[in-house]
Parts: structure tokens; sequence; C-alpha cells
């Protein structure tokens, strides 16, 4: 039975994550900020009794991020998977009126958050079989993709998160650990809205696909959800 961490699994392509996982018989610990509230995740937690734990984590504050890894070390004696997937974007963000809060903020979550969580989870995922690091990225965050100005918080946190996980690809390769980084699409979740192009449920079908054929030989790539490989 492997076991997975998901970050920001109340929601959107997090809570996806999980539901596919467990059907897959996936033993799996979600995380969001306010479990007390993720009404969604609590009742796929109840319809999976004892293969879902739902503990707290706030990717922007690194106490939670220890006590996070403290309180999974109670329910997985390894990790194989960890998922990278908590996100934020502050809309309507116009030139000329940015502000340091936001972009303060969107930078700790989106670019500091996973590598933290990254590091804390080393331990455990040194003791999975055949552990890997998933990261939720975005074609925003690529600057050769970058032809407008638009979602700058997000795009900037996005291109950092980039560099942080290819970082983190070199140190962990000695413990056979592989980094993959992977744009879901435009997906109508919350962040994408009900315009967007893809369904939650095929973006997240296509990350696993690519998330099962990670290996050390494709490590630190950043790729989509349909197997296509992205510019930086």
């Amino acid at each position: 039975m492997q076991r997975i961490l998901i970050t920001g699994a109340n929601r959107g392509l997090g809570l996806e994550f999980a539901t596919q996982l467990l059907a897959r018989g996936a033993h799996v610990v979600a995380t969001c900020r306010d479990p007390a509230k993720a009404n969604a995740l609590n009742h796929l937690a109840a319809a999976h009794p004892g293969r879902l734990h739902v503990l707290p984590l706030d990717v922007s504050q690194p106490a939670t991020i220890d006590e996070l890894v403290r309180e999974t070390a109670l329910v997985f004696d390894g990790l194989d998977t960890l998922i990278n997937n908590a996100g934020v974007l502050v809309p309507g963000e116009r030139f000329g009126s940015l502000d340091v809060q936001t972009m303060e903020h969107t930078f700790r979550v989106n670019a500091v958050g996973p590598v933290l969580v990254t590091q804390a989870c080393a331990d455990l995922l040194r003791r999975g079989t055949t552990p890997k690091v998933a990261n939720v990225s975005s074609q925003l965050g690529s600057i050769g993709h970058c032809g407008s100005f638009g979602t700058p918080s997000y795009s900037i946190s996005k291109a950092a998160l980039n560099m942080g996980m290819v970082q983190l690809a070199h140190a962990l390769e000695p413990d056979g650990i592989p980094v993959l980084l992977l744009h879901p699409g435009w997906a109508r979740t919350d962040m994408g809205g009900p315009n967007a192009q893809v369904d939650p449920a095929v973006a997240v079908a296509g990350m696993l696909r690519e998330i099962d054929a990670l290996t050390l030989k494709t490590s630190g790539r950043f790729r989509d959800w349909q197997g296509h490989d992205l510019p930086w």
C-alpha cells in the first residue's frame, strides 16, 4: 500500500489527488489549514476509514511543518510520495499598485513552503519504497512562456518554486529520491475559475501518470499533465 502525503487537499486539485489515490488503494495523509472546515475532505475520510488522515498544515508557517512531520511519523513509518500541491493566487494585481504583503505571502506559500516541507519530510522519504516528490507548479512560472503582464506574484513564486525543486532534485539524488514539477493545465477549480479548460479529474489523472513514470533519470523535469516538457 502506497503511503502518500498531499498538501492543500481540502479542495480542487488536492482533493482530487486524494480521491484518485484512495481509489487506487493508497494510504493518504491530506493536509489543509483548518481541518474542521474541510467538509469535503472529512467526508472522504469517513468513506475511507483508516486510510485517509486529515492533518493541519499552513505551509507558510515553519512550526506547522515540523508538527505535521511529527504527526505523519505516527501514521507512516515511511513516505512513498510527497505531493506539494498547496498554493495561493491573489487575483486583480495591477502594475503600479503591487504590494509587498501580497508578494511576500504568495512567495512563502508557493515557493518557500514546498521546499521546507520537502526538506522536513526527507527522512520519511528515505524510508519509503521508491520515494518520489511531485510539485504542482504552473506554466505561468515559465519564463520562456511569459508573453504578457499578469498574476505577477503567482508567476514569480512559481518560477522560484521551479528553481527550488531543481535544487532539491540534486540534493535528494544521492538518496534515490526523484523530484518532478508539474503543470496541471488551466483546471476548473476555485483558483482556475469556471471558464477553465481542463476538468480537475483529467488534470490529476494525467499528473499521476507522470508521477508513476518518474525515475532518477527524469528527476528535475518540468512537464505538463499531458506529458509534454515545458521550457523554464
